[in-house]
């Protein structure tokens, strides 16, 4: 892939380095109160979104040949016992309680995809808000491993999302042109997470992509 303005490990490390103090302040806010925030990171407005979308490189999707879920590694671990499916599910539940392997044993979940909630954490599934193999055909396929890991497993971007797990597997590798949530209140977050996502990242997007996206966002 070509045209990237800065190769993707670049993008991260500036990425991190601008966010590394409203990080720090809130691990700090999550010591003193370990409350899950119920909700994956903030997306940007609509007009940001479109603004972002207008950035995106334009190209046909790219070929799935090579593809293996395994090139993404996850979930990796985040500290001590949890992995990132675990962080997630405490982030994004209410009243979750963990085990000493930092499994979720009880908590509610609701899925903002269907507006069903749940309570337990085996109905639930943890989305890739851009799906891995969209990703590999949208450029990721020239990342290093490194670079597809921390891809896999974002917390800093609305990459993660705890959803019903049949609806994500619905979803599957499908675009925003071939799939939204059945929750249409939810488009708009969507969409703006999915620019965010590929905005963040260097993706390409195809033209029936961007259409669907920029219909979705002007709406909201």
């Amino acid at each position: 892939m070509s045209g990237f303005p800065l190769p993707p490990a670049s993008r991260l490390k500036v990425y991190a380095r601008n966010l590394a103090v409203p990080l720090a302040a809130a691990a700090l806010l999550l010591t003193a109160a370990p409350t899950a925030q119920a909700e994956p990171p903030t997306p940007p407005g609509a007009d940001t979104a479109l603004g972002y979308l207008a950035g995106i490189t334009t190209a046909p999707e790219g070929s799935s040949d090579g593809y293996d879920r395994d090139l993404f590694p996850h979930w990796s671990t985040q500290s001590g016992a949890c992995n990132t499916r675990e962080v997630v599910l405490e982030r994004d539940g209410d009243n979750v309680e963990q085990d000493s392997s930092c499994a979720a044993v009880s908590g509610s979940w609701y899925s903002p995809y269907d507006g069903e909630t749940w309570t337990a954490a085996s109905d639930v599934d943890i989305d890739h808000m851009v799906p891995l193999a969209e990703a590999w055909r949208s450029g990721a396929d020239e990342w290093s491993t490194d670079e597809r890991e921390q891809f896999a497993n974002d917390l800093d971007v609305a990459q993660l999302l705890a959803v019903t797990d049949n609806v994500n597997q619905s979803k599957s590798d499908r675009d925003p042109a071939e799939w939204m949530p059945p929750a249409t209140d939810y488009h708009c977050t969507y969409a703006s997470m999915w620019v965010w996502v590929k905005h963040t990242y260097d993706l390409t997007a195809d033209e029936a992509e961007k259409s669907a996206l920029e219909t979705t966002l002007s709406g909201c």
